[in-house]
């Protein structure tokens, strides 16, 4: 079946845009091909400053023939409702209509045949629509072309436009169509510098072979390997080592289609400015790499850059070029780290009380003192010093008024360590300046030392508790002030650090601490526990556990040590694994429904001990027996947080609850049989939630 190439070529796309582009495009184009019965075989999409390409195999050259009815008026219908019939369905008579029996009447019915178009025409027709309508963030009109002002709204300007279609043993056909003036052709160019020339392409391996000739990588991760492969051999080549940057490798290679690797230096008295430092302002200001000293594992003075140009001076003039930039930059830096030293990081504390944290929360003073006061409450918990939580509370946020965090926020926290060991703080205070604000993502490191624990959780528990108190509360999507990711730092640093605390305890402290309180202030703890709940389901989804036991534990009620929860789900998840554990559940939610049913039927419930004179039955008593002895040895495991004892005791009601089921019917006839039976299910109900409550549990 033939292939589709489709090339959109223009001037240099931004990096951050070109793989949405070509994703986007990819979809655009496969889903309109679907949707019109041309259902194809595979398809991929490539990126390059310059281009934004897609190849698509496996079309079926045409459409299929369609063959649909349509429903007429019935026989002796009105002449207007028949004409109108005759001429929806291009029928120039009835004779030409088939008749359909209906209980309601005889039908006229319309067998209408559309043939199938040739896929290239179907292509003609939807690709200038999805240029034109193309969805990029950012897009721009540029001036006349051809004596006509331009219509398009494009990234940047659009040159070419390739479009081939055909079978790979035979010559392609061009799709012929125009966008604001470009018509759609075989033709491209290659790198803007090293090979400009027009060239003639017909279908994708064609295309591809002759831009690598034409010195054009097109696939983006090809270019990021021969970066990546060129940068580390050229760092040991010279004794170094690349220090990888995933990030920056995804921006530089879609800013080259011919990338050139090449290592430039600056002075080694830049290198007395933190590491961190140089690397963000190298980064961020020339888009290069640094490299360490594999020994001592220290930033060298060295870095590498990405050209895009084979130089005939071998890159002399580019590197000298980079170099003097980043000499510019490295010392505005040095400049800035050094200013920041020469002021204690106290002494920039009173200016937080003119910056406003939030207009309802107060100032970022304001927001201090309070995570001080907190963070002092918390510290006997996770056992670290008071006296230091409170200290690197007081200090951690003041190098948000540091030059450096200025001009390189993505170092805030870690230059608050840095200051605070220059001016000779604790090291625990130091190493909390930088760890308040871990853990930001599931991927990011958890702090242990104590101190730094107190005051993260402080931070955080102070944000969630505030925005609540003011109704500022996660919707949908939405979430701009990073709520559900502050309460998921605060399940990591109690889980991952094994902390007992309780959690609205935390909360209604916090809360006390604010100046503006909500209308239901009793309500909020409570009301911000659910939202960690719902916090824990979606992180033990995302590691492959059973969150529906999350709500099984939640279910009993005056659940906040978080620690505890984890360790329950965790034990019933293993529990319920087992065949014991599967069978007590079904036997569990068996008795339950039957509970459901006949508590609806009788509109009561059916609390209260059984009566053991009404049991008849030896499957009776055995049940009764199994539960009184379940029941005290589950909660005198769980009073032990012995949860895993727990579960086990559990599984002796197993054999008692099958032959209960398997031996007794529970609506006997005499109603006091019935009644004891069901308040013996009801028993079983309650055993169970010695540890989770089995009904929120999926089968």
């Amino acid at each position: 079946m033939p292939d589709l190439l489709l090339e959109l070529f223009s001037e240099e796309i931004p990096a951050r845009m070109q793989a949405k582009a070509a994703d986007d495009l990819r979809r655009l184009v496969t889903d309109k091909l679907v949707a019109e019965g041309l259902v194809y075989e595979g398809a991929k999409a490539f990126a390059t400053p310059r281009r934004i390409a897609l190849t698509v195999h496996g079309i079926p050259a045409r459409q299929p023939d369609l063959k649909t009815e349509r429903r007429g008026p019935k026989i002796g219908a009105p002449d207007a409702a028949v004409q109108g019939f005759l001429k929806a369905t291009g029928l120039t008579s009835l004779e030409e209509a088939k008749i359909q029996r209906d209980p309601k009447g005889d039908f006229y019915i319309a067998l209408i045949e559309k043939p199938g178009r040739d896929a290239i025409d179907v292509l003609a027709e939807i690709l200038p629509v999805i240029i034109r309508t193309f969805p990029w963030p950012k897009s721009m009109r540029w001036g006349a072309r051809s004596g006509k002002s331009g219509s398009l709204n494009w990234v940047r300007p659009l040159h070419a436009i390739t479009a081939t279609f055909g079978l790979e043993t035979e010559e392609p056909d061009v799709v012929k169509f125009s966008v604001d003036g470009i018509e759609a052709g075989q033709t491209t160019y290659g790198h803007r510098f090293l090979a400009p020339a027009a060239i003639s392409v017909r279908r994708f391996e064609d295309y591809e072979a002759k831009l690598l000739a034409a010195k054009v990588v097109l696939d983006p991760e090809r270019r990021k390997d021969a970066i990546l492969t060129d940068a580390k051999q050229l760092a040991f080549a010279q004794g170094f080592e690349l220090v990888e940057d995933q990030n920056l490798l995804d921006e530089v290679a879609g800013l080259v289609e011919w990338p050139v690797v090449l290592m430039g230096s600056f002075e080694p008295e830049f290198l007395t400015t933190p590491a961190e430092v140089i690397r963000a302002t190298i980064r961020n200001n020339q888009k290069c790499f640094v490299v360490r000293d594999p020994k001592t594992g220290k930033l060298a003075n060295k870095f590498i850059l990405i050209a895009n140009i084979e130089a005939t001076d071998g890159g002399k003039t580019i590197i000298g070029g980079n170099e003097r930039v980043i000499r510019a930059r490295l010392s505005d830096a040095k400049f800035f780290y050094e200013t920041d030293l020469k002021t204690k990081l106290e002494d920039r504390l009173p200016k937080f009380e003119q910056i406003v944290f939030h207009e309802k929360l107060g100032t970022q003073a304001a927001r201090i003192k309070r995570i001080e006061r907190l963070a002092a409450e918390i510290a006997p918990l996770v056992d670290a010093d008071g006296g230091k939580a409170t200290r690197a509370a007081q200090l951690a946020k003041a190098d948000l008024l540091t030059e450096v965090v200025g001009e390189f926020p993505e170092v805030q926290g870690l230059m608050g360590k840095y200051y605070a060991l220059a001016q000779g703080e604790d090291a625990s205070v130091a190493a909390a300046c930088e760890e308040h604000y871990k853990p930001q993502g599931p991927a990011d490191r958890v702090p242990t030392d104590p101190v730094s624990v107190a005051v993260a959780l402080a931070d955080k528990i102070d944000t969630l508790v505030g925005f609540w108190a003011i109704d500022e509360k996660p919707t949908g999507s939405k979430d701009p002030y990073a709520l559900r990711r502050a309460a998921l730092g605060v399940i990591r640093l109690i889980a991952e650090n094994a902390l007992r605390l309780s959690l609205m305890k935390v909360a209604a402290s916090a809360l006390a601490g604010l100046s503006v309180k909500p209308a239901d202030a009793q309500k909020l703890p409570s009301d911000l526990l659910a939202f960690f709940a719902d916090r824990l389901k979606v992180q033990l989804r995302e590691q492959g556990a059973r969150h529906d036991l999350v709500d099984a534990v939640f279910a009993l009620g005056g659940q906040d040590d978080l620690l505890m929860i984890v360790r329950r789900v965790e034990a019933l998840g293993k529990f319920l694994d087992s065949d014991d554990g599967k069978n007590l559940l079904a036997g569990t939610k068996r008795a339950s429904n039957i509970l459901s049913i006949e508590e609806k039927k009788d509109k009561r419930t059916f609390d209260g001990a059984p009566d053991a004179a009404l049991y008849s039955l030896n499957e009776e008593k055995a049940l009764a027996r199994a539960i009184g002895e379940v029941k005290a040895e589950a909660n005198s495991a769980v009073a032990k947080e012995d949860f895993a004892a727990a579960m086990s005791a559990m599984a002796k009601l197993r054999s008692p609850v099958d032959a209960f089921f398997d031996k007794v019917r529970v609506n006997d006839d005499d109603a006091k049989v019935r009644e004891n039976r069901l308040k013996l299910l009801n028993e079983i109900r309650s055993a169970t939630r010695a540890v989770a409550d089995f009904s929120k549990i999926q089968d």
